[in-house]
């Protein structure tokens, strides 16, 4: 009788825990709360054809007021950050902690990853380097290290000039299968994914495995990111407008986390309790996000087994990302996000509304039910908006212009505030200036957030049509690091 490998049992237990494999029934709260969505939204459409006045436009009411009440949401959850940081009370137990960086191609900028990770104040027990398939100067940039190359499927040993980095060299299969197969190497009681584009701030490790060692419960977490984008004029705009988007966005992670329902973790720096994550079956190389199915499945599990694991986002858990620098590159980042985004709540369907799940399924998923078509309504408002002004009604332009003026004067507010709340949060000052920060806000409805719509509306179509591939970007703010150091 042939012998299970881990392998194997990794595959079954995904085989068995996945949603997308295994499907549960979807009840009747939540095929409601979907249909709901979508029958509001085109019943707010509908009214630009059946109504006069301020009605023509009511599916930009609607997404003024939704997304004026997921402000108010993440306000109050974060208020209490303006008396300081949340971080874990100090253990004196210490986790082991791996480090796999899943590269393909990724020579011109491993070796300043490698270095950073090495370079941190409690540095990682291991630093696995998860080849997939690459077919650059990778050998040569491991070479540095002393590192020989393995044969295909296997492991190295230890790097003469570094004892905690190995390298295991893989068939080309993708992010999610190169980490399944590097998870199966790893010992170490806590595994944190990084990307080659991503660079650690010196105390992130250590402010990782403090976090798992406070919370025995804690199954994931994420750090906090920040994107850079190099010094090109476009590089510099999009590092403008996402610095803020990501600052939203982590302090939106924050009061989620709040209420035990975060489900969104960056794959570029997260970190996660190894025996978990291979109880769950790894990461699905099918999904477009592989981190984000991953918290869905975590979750899933715990609520079925009565499990009180948790999801956070670590405050003093700093990390840079190589993030999009141009039009192109920006609208195929959000593309895969949002259409993996797509993915995962389609398979995950069962949990919205779902009281099993808790806030998670009461709170949470109905939110995300109703992102699913934001970006939609968004743009719909905008063409809506554009009709109405050259077809000559300026009786109408004028109240839409009103409301538009409310809404940014609200949004300035948070987002002057939050960026008082991230700093106390997180410690960081880095670019955030009132003035810069000003403008984004005024000039964000009108430019960077259309954008981000129509990167989700492509992202709708590699939903729909099953074609999206991973494709590889740049590294432009990565390069001038290097240059630097």
């Amino acid at each position: 009788m042939l012998q299970r490998t881990p392998a194997d049992a990794l595959a079954q237990s995904f085989a068995i825990l996945s949603p997308r494999l295994n499907p549960r029934r979807v009840g009747w709260p939540s095929n409601g709360v979907t249909a709901l969505v979508y029958v509001a939204f085109v019943a707010l459409v509908v009214q630009a054809f059946l109504r006069q006045g301020i009605l023509v436009w009511s599916v930009g009411v609607a997404y003024i007021l939704y997304d004026t009440a997921l402000l108010i949401f993440t306000a109050v959850q974060i208020w209490p950050l303006r008396h300081g940081t949340r971080s874990a009370p100090r253990s004196d137990a210490r986790s082991t902690l791996a480090v796999i960086v899943a590269a393909r191609n990724e020579a011109a900028v491993l070796d300043v990853t490698i270095d950073r990770l090495a370079a941190q104040k409690d540095a990682p027990d291991l630093i696995l380097i998860a080849d997939d398939g690459s077919d650059d100067a990778t050998p040569e940039t491991l070479a540095r290290y002393g590192l020989a190359q393995p044969d295909v499927g296997a492991i190295s040993p230890p790097a003469p000039k570094l004892p905690s980095l190995r390298w295991l060299r893989l068939p080309h299969g993708g992010k999610a299968r190169a980490l399944n197969a590097a998870i199966l190497h790893v010992d170490e009681e806590i595994v944190v994914t990084v990307d080659a584009d991503t660079l650690l701030e010196r105390g992130a490790i250590a402010a990782m495995r403090n976090a798992f060692a406070a919370e025995p419960e804690l199954v994931a977490a994420t750090g906090v990111i920040r994107p850079m984008c190099g010094p090109s004029l476009s590089g510099r705009l999009f590092e403008w407008f996402q610095t803020y988007e990501y600052i939203r966005n982590f302090l939106s992670r924050y009061a989620w986390d709040r209420l035990n329902g975060l489900l969104l973790v960056s794959g570029a720096f997260a970190a996660f309790r190894t025996k978990a994550v291979v109880e769950v079956g790894g990461f699905d190389p099918d999904c477009l996000v592989e981190d984000y199915e991953l918290i869905h499945r975590l979750h899933r599990v715990a609520h079925d087994t009565g499990r009180d694991w948790q999801v956070r986002v670590v405050g003093d858990a700093l990390a840079s990302t190589d993030a999009p620098a141009t039009l192109p590159a920006f609208l195929r980042q959000r593309r895969r996000w949002f259409g993996g985004f797509l993915q995962t709540q389609y398979w995950n369907r069962d949990m919205v509304a779902n009281r099993h799940f808790g806030k998670l399924g009461t709170a949470m998923l109905p939110v995300k039910a109703a992102d699913t078509v934001q970006p939609v309504f968004g743009l719909t408002a905008f063409v809506i908006l554009l009709v109405v002004l050259f077809s000559g009604r300026f009786h109408i332009v004028l109240p839409i212009l009103i409301i538009m003026a409310v809404k940014i004067l609200v949004d300035l507010t948070f987002h002057l505030t939050s960026l008082h709340l991230y700093s106390r949060w997180t410690g960081q000052t880095k670019g955030l200036r009132f003035g810069p920060a000003l403008a984004a806000a005024v000039l964000e409805p009108f430019s960077f957030q259309l954008f981000r719509h129509w990167g989700a509306i492509l992202g709708w179509k590699a939903f729909l049509t099953g074609r999206e591939t991973w494709a590889r970007q740049s590294r432009t703010a990565i390069a001038e690091v290097k240059r630097e150091g």
